[in-house]
């Protein structure tokens, strides 16, 4: 099926292709004409005053049915640097691959419409990507020092869904779907046609390929409120995430995806020749976890047979005080 996508043309309010963005920061939404205007305009405060990179902001709107689209059109009017991508079918996934595809900045990224993540996070996942030191950023609400307010529903399934990750997928990345991600775009149009999703398991499956294929994702932990009006069928999303994983499962399992094609093209090779990924490190920490563990059960062996050698000395002891003959003061 073929896509009809429409984009706003350039105008002197909004951004030229003359120079184009470091940063693209796309918005995906869906019926969002309430919040659209709120969250554009603050996005577009920070990225003017507080952001040092030049910044571009794209809505791409998912074939809403109500006003989204031309609350769109007047903030690409009313606001420099900002455009508006309309696609004529929903779906985030597909939203942000035919955004993040063409677009001409050096790094792609998202969040959601409701900015429940902080910005002042957005630096801070855009750097190691501008200077090239990682292929993709996530922003996570599972680290230790991220600060995150919401439901115990949302937080459970969460941990569960990252967990399930770990033990299937043997993923290494914390927080799958927190919507706030970035990549460079020339690893974006490099990994983006092997990723099958274009809805929720989107992000899960990206990162999931990312990984496999030897890219560096870089962790930011992030100050998170949830948005109590989220849209998002719970139950829905996670049949499909299910879904996905056993696909993304039993391809990985088959080799009917190409990842290892992917690292020789744009992963980060071993640091050794015949050395995978992480082995020195996981050999040393292996040998190291050895060491400690042999020398600890050793304390302890000693430790409980000097007990034990005490207890049997004591033993002995009044054994042998029982059977001494009894001094006697001679005979009467």
């Amino acid at each position: 099926m073929t896509e009809t996508v429409t984009v706003a043309p350039p105008t002197e309010r909004s951004a030229t292709a003359e120079h184009p963005p470091v940063l693209d920061v796309v918005i995906p939404v869906y019926n969002e004409e309430t919040d659209l205007g709120r969250c554009v305009r603050g996005l577009h405060a920070y990225l003017r005053t507080g952001f040092p990179f030049p910044a571009r902001i794209t809505i791409a709107d998912n074939a809403s049915t109500d006003a989204t689209l031309a609350v769109a059109d007047a903030l690409a009017g009313d606001l420099r640097g900002v455009r508006v991508v309309h696609l004529d079918r929903k779906g985030r996934g597909r939203a942000l691959r035919t955004v993040w595809e063409h677009s001409d900045a050096r790094v792609v990224a998202y969040m959601d419409v409701d900015l429940s993540t902080d910005l002042n996070a957005l630096l801070p996942l855009v750097a190691p990507l501008v200077s090239g030191h990682s292929d993709l950023a996530i922003g996570t609400r599972l680290a230790g020092s991220s600060r995150v307010v919401r439901g115990p529903q949302r937080e459970i399934i969460s941990r569960c869904y990252n967990l399930m990750l770990r033990a299937w997928l043997r993923a290494r990345f914390t927080d799958a779907q927190c919507g706030f991600k970035a990549m460079r775009t020339e690893v974006a149009r490099r990994l983006l046609p092997l990723v099958e999703d274009s809805e929720w398991f989107f992000d899960t499956e990206l990162l999931v390929l990312a990984e496999r294929a030897g890219l560096r994702i870089h962790e930011v932990p992030v100050d998170w409120i949830d948005d109590p009006d989220s849209r998002v069928d719970i139950v829905d999303t996670a049949r499909k995430d299910l879904l996905g994983v056993w696909r993304v499962g039993r391809g990985l399992a088959s080799g009917a995806l190409p990842v290892e094609e992917l690292r020789r093209a744009i992963g980060r090779e071993p640091l050794v020749p015949g050395v995978p990924l992480g082995m020195v490190g996981r050999l040393v920490r292996s040998a190291v976890i050895g060491v400690l563990s042999t020398a600890a059960d050793v304390l302890v062996l000693a430790h409980l047979l000097a007990t034990l050698g005490r207890f049997v000395g004591l033993r002995w002891v009044f054994r042998d005080a029982g059977a001494r003959p009894t001094p006697t003061g001679g005979s009467r």
